[in-house]
């Protein structure tokens, strides 16, 4: 194992239902403000079990990709190339003949061009195979995210795309620190994208039961630890994050978010999509962060937890957290951001990682919305229900667990000129 480059993270581009951009997304988030309401990207039946879902409201595709791609591309690649551009921006860094072979793009997504598919399917079966157009392939699979991201910045390092569910972005960042530890690069355009608010989709999550009915009040659906919570809400956007060495960043005197210093996964071996019971899963994926981050338990000041809102979900994140940080668990201060944007699946960890980073920087941490009746199976944590909190954040861990009992932990430390 070669010796530990230290990463930072020096950009940030953000497409979220609650806004498009940094510093929309964090003044929306501290305020309280929720992006879940009435769906309005399709036409659905009266009947139609699930009727809310977390939009992305203000994105104006034409405003960062060319017209033509807009075109060729599903909206979630959309979000790719948009978040890359503001993230490039954001950082100041340039990606040249000199350094794009060392430059990586680990940028990936869930499920990828659902939308499209669905769209093309029923094209199909009306008007016959002629309608197909032949970008919808490249259009629709996954790994063009990070394919179109090169073709657009001339990345030409490591070009990935894990996909693991709903851990898959938090997958996508830590790889790509482990290739800048490799010495395979020196710094990486590292996130996840999603945008699957369709109806085969919604249908899809509702038959499993596993995403909130509650239609006449979308915005009090996503209530993390409530003891109403009834499913997480789908959402759909993106987060993108520039990473680099931390020599490169301080040489050119770049801006410092934050330094990401651990990253652990873990299997479940349990169930398709229910969590372990014991929560030896995400308790071992937490462990293994922190002992890659060389940080103990006690050290940590704030979770971003994963924090979706389903019944079983957040009481076993719970018990994961007290076995993990034993008598410090009470004293982390703990949110979570789904509970205003909803569950960003393949997009999520990146976005929420991005807010882990500000939260760092700027020592205010937003709150967790909807917390009206603490759920007793949840009890002893501190979800910071309702009210933003300002406390000064040294280093903070986001957790990230999807389907099959795939996880993905990480550890930030705050960056103070050290």
């Amino acid at each position: 194992m070669p010796s530990k480059r230290r990463i930072v993270i020096t950009g940030l581009g953000l497409v979220t239902p609650v806004g498009t951009g940094v510093e929309p997304v964090w003044e929306a988030l501290i305020a309280g403000r929720t992006g879940v309401g009435r769906i309005t990207k399709f036409e659905f039946a009266p009947d139609f079990p699930v009727q809310i879902a977390a939009e992305v409201k203000d994105f104006k595709a034409e405003e960062w990709v060319d017209p033509k791609e807009i075109r060729r591309n599903d909206t979630f690649i959309h979000y790719a190339l948009a978040c890359t551009k503001m993230a490039l921006q954001d950082s100041g860094f340039a990606i040249t003949p000199a350094n794009a072979e060392r430059v990586a793009v680990a940028v990936s997504s869930g499920i990828g061009g659902l939308p499209w598919i669905e769209k093309t399917v029923r094209e199909m079966s009306e008007k016959g195979h002629k309608r197909v157009s032949p970008f919808f392939i490249p259009g629709v699979i996954i790994n063009l995210a990070p394919g179109q991201i090169s073709i657009a910045c001339g990345a030409k390092g490591p070009n990935v795309s894990p996909v693991s569910a709903c851990a898959t972005a938090s997958h996508a960042i830590g790889e790509a620190c482990r290739m800048i530890h490799y010495g395979d690069a020196d710094a990486a355009i590292a996130g996840g994208v999603e945008a699957v608010v369709c109806s085969i989709a919604i249908a899809g999550f509702a038959s499993m039961r596993a995403v909130s009915t509650r239609n006449d009040a979308p915005e009090k659906a996503s209530r993390p630890w409530d003891a109403g919570r009834d499913g997480f809400v789908l959402g759909e956007g993106g987060g993108i994050l520039i990473l680099e060495t931390l020599e490169a960043a301080q040489e050119r005197g770049a801006k410092i978010y934050a330094e990401i210093v651990g990253f652990g996964m873990s299997g479940d071996a349990f169930h398709i999509s229910a969590p372990s019971e014991d929560g030896d899963g995400p308790v071992r994926c937490m462990r293994a962060a922190l002992a890659d981050a060389g940080i103990r338990p006690e050290e940590v000041d704030l979770l971003n937890a994963h924090g979706t809102s389903t019944p079983a979900g957040d009481k076993i994140e719970t018990l994961a957290v007290k076995k993990v940080f034993g008598d410090h668990a009470g004293n982390l201060q703990i949110h979570s951001t789904k509970s205003m944007i909803g569950h960003l699946l393949g997009a999520a960890g990146a976005v929420e990682t991005a807010v882990a980073a500000m939260t760092l920087q700027r020592g205010v941490v937003h709150p967790t919305v909807n917390q009206e009746v603490p759920d007793p199976e949840c009890a002893g944590l501190n979800y910071t229900p309702n009210t933003a909190v300002k406390r000064e954040v040294r280093v903070a861990i986001k957790n990230s667990f999807g389907f099959g009992g795939t996880n993905a932990s990480l550890v930030l430390r705050k960056w103070e000129g050290r």
